[in-house]
């Protein structure tokens, strides 16, 4: 690491652990925006230095006021700018210029606000130098455990905050708000929240880097609109793994619409939705389905209790709220079994039940909700062999006597690591937020209650990919384009991944003497760099001999000529394969996470099948063999029913293939793919039938 970086990382710090921080255009007024941030580091016990800078007012809130940066009696660690966007460049390079560490810069109107807006941005980054800038367009940050708000969000106005290890990183300042306040009013406690807004310097990948490190930090949550660096944002996301740290994301904007490619299959076939999804697998990141995941997912993930499996036992003392939670489990992939022998009988002694109590709910009911009844029960459950996890339903009885649902449920985790959770069936927020301030996560929707337990099962390890380093060097005749399938073809070849045999001819009779040389059946192709679809104009036919090709090659020629398209720069003479499966293959750019290689069902029904599997580069070789897996066409290629094997190795080194050559072209490769490759029996490779390449 460069001393740049251990500097900058250094000043990141001073976010959340400032000593002294100056407020650039503080109020006098604790009801303004502008008053808020002073305020709220008096009310939350902030016990560094503030320095309030007003040239209008000598005192705010018994603080001395000063007039500018330069009159401060020191640099400060950290400070809040809360000029607008003409003026807070103005303060950032006083600021800088001072030795500050950080600026948080809360004022909107730059990049988010057009061209103008944009110019405003890089004014602003250039006024920081090497000082670090949280913002422009952030709410700031804040570190609960320590009693720093470096903030303006009103729910600061809340002044018992709960604290906890789970810490957040926000593109949105509402978002962050909206957690903080949920949070309070469940009884669910944060150590760290950020909101980086426009991101000019610090962005999420900073603050999961950040978190990774931090011994406060138990669980990372994060709310994305977009990534800025993908190598960063899994660099980051890799250490907070490794730390032993989970994250938690939601991913705003679930439409594929903006992630459609130009000329190729793969283009369609990977939207944009589908890309970030394989990115937070890639990562080992959780992805919150809904906005109240966000919450209820960390609740259950801070506790450190995982599943060894998906077996979930309920106890309830209310028949219809079992049910509610047995059935959202079973709909979501989890399994509420009949209960072991042993733990049936010891079930029957506790309430005193005439036969063992193998059915699961569990229903305590005829024994009463009493503490030693429920604590016992709750204790035999999480102890039995044949369950990974317990579900306590708080009923209706709670509301009179809370205590003895809150009780039972702690008692029973203090002797268990097992997960352990809450159904809390009334409308009783002071019991939701007593178990969670107990460390129970507690839940009142009972989906909500499978999808917590879910998050709780084992993650399968994740290892980040390394750069491919056997990559051959590009071709020098390259240029940019579309290339023609003969040059397609080419490029394939020189990463190592070959086709069918094939010729190149410009008249008929070449065909005819092509087709001879070939022998069998082969195809006649039109090669053209401005026609990507070749099917859709007529441009492939099929099942022909070096009886039929010549006069097809002049019946092609006359059929282009009449839709007024590009004349051909010559024609292909293919061997026809046949025995083989048809995949897809193919490698695009996406605009915002890079390349990613995309393997599916192949032919002229790729988008129609629906069955693909996509990974973002760079890949090991693990990665090509789980999206071979990921297919249901793996069923076949593997010998369905005791049906023939094809080639499932050679598949795999096709995909390595492709991926060497993504990473040895780099961002000139703009699309590239095989449609189809033939997957040949086991032991005879694949081969590449038709090949497009798009190069910038």
């Amino acid at each position: 690491m460069s001393d740049n970086a251990i500097d900058r990382a250094s000043a990141l710090r001073a976010l959340f652990r400032p000593s002294s921080v100056a407020v650039v255009g503080a109020s006098a007024d604790p009801t303004k925006t502008g008053g808020r941030p002073v305020n709220y580091l008096i009310k939350h016990g902030f016990e560094g230095k503030v320095y309030p800078i007003n040239p209008k007012v000598e005192e705010i809130s018994g603080l001395k006021c000063y007039a500018s940066v330069a009159d401060l009696p020191e640099a400060p660690d950290a400070a809040i700018v809360l000029l607008g966007a003409e003026r807070a460049h103005v303060a950032v390079r006083q600021l800088a210029e001072r030795g500050t560490k950080l600026a948080i810069v809360l004022a909107s109107g730059f990049s988010e606000a057009g061209e103008a807006g944009r110019a405003r941005q890089e004014e602003l980054l250039r006024a920081a130098g090497t000082m670090r800038i949280l913002g422009p367009n952030t709410i700031g940050a804040m570190d609960l455990a320590r009693n720093i708000v470096l903030s303006a969000s009103g729910a600061l106005e809340v002044s018992d905050l709960p604290v906890g290890g789970i810490s957040v990183a926000s593109q949105s300042g509402g978002i962050l708000g909206a957690l903080l306040s949920r949070g309070a009013a469940r009884g669910i406690g944060f150590s760290k929240l950020a909101t980086t807004g426009n991101e000019v310097d610090v962005d999420l990948a900073d603050l999961i880097d950040y978190y990774a490190d931090d011994d406060d930090t138990q669980v990372v949550v994060g709310y994305i609109e977009g990534i800025r660096s993908v190598e960063k944002f899994r660099h980051a996301a890799e250490k907070a793994r490794r730390a032993g740290k989970p994250v938690v994301v939601f991913k705003v904007g679930r439409s594929d619409s903006g992630a459609r490619a130009a000329v190729s299959h793969t283009g369609a076939m990977a939207g944009e939705d589908r890309v970030y999804d394989m990115l937070f697998r890639q990562c080992g990141i959780i992805r919150a389905d809904r906005f109240a995941d966000l919450l209820d997912v960390p609740a259950m993930l801070v506790t450190g209790r995982k599943m060894k499996g998906r077996r979930v036992a309920v106890l309830t003392s209310t028949g219809g709220a079992g049910s509610l939670v047995a059935d959202s489990c079973g709909i979501g992939g989890l399994d509420v079994p009949l209960l072991d022998d042993a733990t049936a009988n010891g079930l029957a002694a506790i309430l005193q039940a005439a036969e063992p109590m193998t059915a699961n709910p569990v229903d305590v009911t005829l024994a009463g909700v009493k503490p030693d009844v429920m604590t016992a029960s709750t204790e035999m459950l999480l102890n039995s062999q044949s369950v990974d996890g317990v579900v306590v339903i708080v009923g209706s009885s709670a509301l009179a006597q809370p205590e003895i649902a809150v009780g039972a449920i702690k008692n029973g985790a203090a002797r268990s690591t097992k997960p352990l959770i809450a159904y809390v069936s009334p409308y009783a927020p002071h019991i939701v937020k007593e178990l969670n301030r107990q460390g129970i996560p507690a839940y009142t929707d009972p989906e909500t209650c499978a999808v917590a337990l879910r998050a709780a099962l084992p993650v399968s390890a994740v290892e980040s990919a390394l750069r491919i380093t056997d990559v051959p060097g590009a071709p020098d005749w390259l240029t940019p384009g579309t290339l023609n399938e003969a040059r397609s073809r080419a490029l394939f070849d020189h990463y190592g991944l070959s086709g069918t045999d094939q010729r190149i001819v410009q008249t008929a009779s070449e065909a005819t003497a092509a087709a001879m040389e070939l022998g069998g059946r082969v195809v006649l192709k039109v090669l053209s760099s401005q026609i990507a679809h070749k099917s859709d104009v007529g441009g492939v036919k099929v099942g022909l001999d070096d009886t039929t090709i010549g006069p097809a090659v002049e019946q092609m020629a006359r059929h282009l000529a009449d839709q007024n398209l590009p004349k051909p720069e010559g024609f292909l003479v293919q061997k026809m394969l046949s025995g083989g499966v048809e995949v897809i293959l193919g490698l695009r750019r996406d605009p915002q996470l890079g390349p990613l290689i995309l393997l599916g069902a192949g032919g002229v029904f790729a988008e129609l099948a629906d069955d693909s599997a996509i990974r973002l580069l760079p890949i090991a070789e693990t990665d090509a063999r789980d999206m071979v897996s990921d297919l249901r066409l793996s069923r076949i290629l593997n010998g369905y029913r005791g049906g023939k094997e094809y080639d499932v190795e050679a598949l795999v080194a096709a995909i390595m293939a492709l991926a060497r050559m993504g990473e040895s072209l780099g961002e000139r490769l703009l699309e590239a793919e095989i449609n189809p490759l033939f997957v040949m029996p086991k032991g005879e490779g694949v081969a590449a039938a038709d090949a497009l390449v798009v190069l910038g």
